[in-house]
């Protein structure tokens, strides 16, 4: 049954009090007194539908009220209810309220901090990751956090208060409360899929009795499957690194930003540098010439190929290719794989030498030898690539150097007859006798010394393919005849023989002589000539065309290299300036000579021709070799009496260089304004010795 209170007074105390006996269920309030309406503990009562008064009067004589709860702390008061008041009543003095009401508010707190203690300890074992499970001495589970649902697969409602022997599948908790020892790191199956590694300790009180046990244990069948993982990708890392170590190209892999990470012994043997240079370094460091393409992949997350490089402090040359490593979208690096170029070379150079090998067996070079870009000699390729489509004979003209051989080389190469024997005679190294058997041939007996059963000619051994007559110019009249009736008749007689053999060969002749003039002096056949001259090629003297000096000169520093085993790479500048000034009276043939002579004067830790590398003979200065040009045709013209011929042909000559100079020393130009095709130019100027 609720006891009645009444409390006099509503300030601070009374206000307290009014809201402890608020919260326990036995107490009734029958009002709250006092003479100030405006107190807070009247206040508060009327916003919670307390009955207040102003004075305690009517209420101090019932019967009803059980306990009266001086709040004022005013003696007077205190004693006026001490009369007042009924026997069955209860006086508490405002002393006593005071106690009251502290222990009331210590309690609150007490309760309060518990509450927090307990929602703290709750959040914590709620929060863990391991799952936590607790039974007191009878093994009835009392703790039981979310971790411990998660594994378990069982609500907290389902469990607690019940056994754990029968609630959870293999505990042992009830053999750790008999035996009161611990088991510490037990791994256990719950099931056929999941695993669990556990601890379970004993809780013991001060007298040391058991009073429960408590099981900390979590899930470790993901942490099995990730370590069965790792050790695959352990296993595939060892795999890929035996293949990378094992590569004979160079790899190199660097992060994300751009540090190496990663490189294989071959990239060591290429470039020179350990590991203690690369890993943990930038991606530019082995890097001599060049940027670096790891660092540009990075950047533009796109692949690069064939980027040419130099690496490592030997300044090896190098091709490279790298490529982005991107892991879901993200880029982690790049990785590269750098090829020796050395190999290439190495490679190109024996398939070189392959092709020279071959070539000494028929003809040895092709229109992509032939090293050329001024007009002239532009104009020169072209005609000899139209000749080499036709059967007509050639006849090569131009000084000694020019190359007349390497166009005759390539006219067979690019004619329908270069499956056929290419064969090469020169005809002002062999006496006349021995050029004429040679050619044609003898038959047994034909003179002293023959051999026996005779000798097939070279025009029949050439029959089917080429036969090129270099130096025709020096061939003597008597054997010219005997070639006039080869091209005439298309067949030959053997020296001492009466019967004709039927050829079909084509020739290509070549001279450095002015024929026309050996024609007047009666040293070279007319009928021959125009038999010759169906199809003429004028092949330019280098001091025509200057501007082909440097790609000649890059040419045979190439060759050269190979020849000497040296690494020349270019030319300087002042030496192409000192080579483009001199007049190359050798030609070709001279430069080669220049530049092989240049090569062997230089050390061998030099790369590039330096003035001073030169032969003394092409640094000498221009004016002190030869006269100016203008000076020699006023020479000539002063000096120039005699027939009508002799003068026109002196006024001829002067008129031609004075155009030529006027037009830049433009042939083209320069026929153009005499009004003559540029074939009848050259010749001019070949028989005028305008060089």
């Amino acid at each position: 049954m609720a006891k009645r209170f009444l409390i006099v007074g509503a300030g601070r105390g009374g206000t307290a009090l009014l809201k402890a006996l608020l919260t326990i269920e036995w107490v009734s309030i029958v009002s709250i007194t006092d003479i100030n309406l405006e107190a807070p503990g009247i206040q508060f009562a009327k916003e919670n539908q307390i009955p207040y008064a102003s004075s305690y009067e009517p209420f101090i004589f019932s019967e009803e009220i059980d306990v009266i709860l001086e709040a004022t702390g005013n003696s007077t008061v205190y004693h006026d209810l001490e009369r007042k008041k009924t026997l069955s009543t209860i006086l508490i003095p405002g002393t006593v309220a005071n106690i009251v009401m502290s222990l009331i508010e210590q309690k609150e707190r007490l309760i309060h901090q518990l509450e927090q203690k307990s929602q703290e300890l709750n959040t914590f074992l709620n929060s863990t990751h391991d799952a936590i499970v607790a039974v007191n001495s009878q093994g009835v589970i009392t703790l039981f956090n979310r971790s411990a649902e998660r594994i378990l697969d069982v609500k907290r409602e389902e469990v607690v208060g019940t056994e754990a022997k029968d609630t959870i599948p293999n505990t042992r908790l009830h053999h750790v409360l008999q035996t009161g020892e611990s088991e510490l790191n037990r791994e256990q199956a719950l099931t056929s899929n999941k695993r669990i590694i556990t601890n379970r300790v004993a809780v013991s009180d001060n007298q040391g009795n058991i009073i429960g046990a408590v099981a900390v244990f979590r899930d470790i069948t993901e942490v099995l499957s990730l370590a069965e993982e790792i050790t695959d990708l352990k296993g595939v890392q060892t795999f890929l690194e035996a293949i990378i170590n094992s590569s004979e190209d160079a790899i190199s892999v660097v992060d994300a930003l751009g540090n190496g990470m990663l490189i294989n012994p071959a990239y060591t043997r290429l470039t020179g540098l350990s590991p203690e240079d690369i890993l943990g370094k930038p991606a530019d460091v082995d890097i001599s010439e060049g940027e670096s393409m790891h660092l540009k992949v990075l950047q533009t997350r796109k692949p690069v190929r064939g980027a040419h490089m130099k690496v490592g402090p030997k300044k090896k040359d190098v091709i490279v290719n790298v490529a982005p490593v991107v892991v879901d979208g993200t880029l982690k690096g790049s990785v590269g794989v750098i090829h020796d170029v050395t190999e290439f070379k190495k490679l190109a150079e024996e398939l070189e030498r392959a092709k020279r090998i071959i070539r000494t067996l028929e003809a040895k070079y092709t229109f992509q030898d032939i090293m050329g870009f001024s007009d002239t000699m532009l104009v020169a390729v072209d005609q000899a690539q139209k000749a080499a489509m036709t059967p007509a004979t050639v006849l090569l003209r131009g000084e000694s150097g020019t190359g007349k051989e390497l166009f005759a080389h390539a006219i067979h190469n690019e004619s329908s007859r270069k499956y056929s024997q290419f064969l090469r005679v020169n005809c002002a190294a062999i006496t006349d006798q021995l050029l004429e058997s040679e050619l044609f041939g003898y038959e047994e007996g034909a003179f002293t010394g023959a051999k026996k059963g005779g000798k097939r000619g070279l025009f029949e051994e050439a029959s089917g393919g080429t036969i090129f007559l270099d130096e025709i110019g020096e061939m003597s009249v008597n054997t010219q005849a005997k070639l006039l009736r080869v091209l005439q008749e298309k067949e030959i007689i053997r020296v001492g023989g009466t019967k004709s053999i039927p050829i079909d060969v084509r020739i290509i002749a070549a001279t450095h002589v002015n024929l026309e003039k050996a024609i007047q002096q009666g040293h070279f056949r007319e009928d021959l000539y125009y038999r010759l001259n169906m199809m003429p090629i004028m092949i330019p003297p280098l001091r025509y065309r200057k501007e082909d000096i440097l790609p000649l000169s890059l040419h045979l520093i190439r060759k050269f290299n190979q020849e000497y085993g040296r690494a020349v790479e270019d030319l300087h500048a002042d030496t192409l300036e000192i080579l483009q000034s001199y007049d190359w009276p050798g030609n070709v043939r001279e430069l080669e000579n220049v530049v092989g002579r240049s090569i062997i004067n230089m050390r061998f830790t030099e790369t590039r021709i330096l003035p001073h590398h030169l032969p003394s003979l092409i640094t000498k200065p221009l004016a002190e070799s030869s006269p100016p040009r203008s000076a020699r045709i006023e020479q000539t013209q002063s000096n120039q009496t005699g027939k009508l011929s002799e003068i026109l042909e002196a006024v001829e000559k002067n008129v031609i260089y004075k155009v030529f100079e006027e037009s830049g020393r433009n042939k083209t130009q320069t026929a153009k304004r005499l009004g003559l095709s540029i074939r009848s130019l050259y010749y001019k100027m070949e028989k005028y010795k305008l060089n």
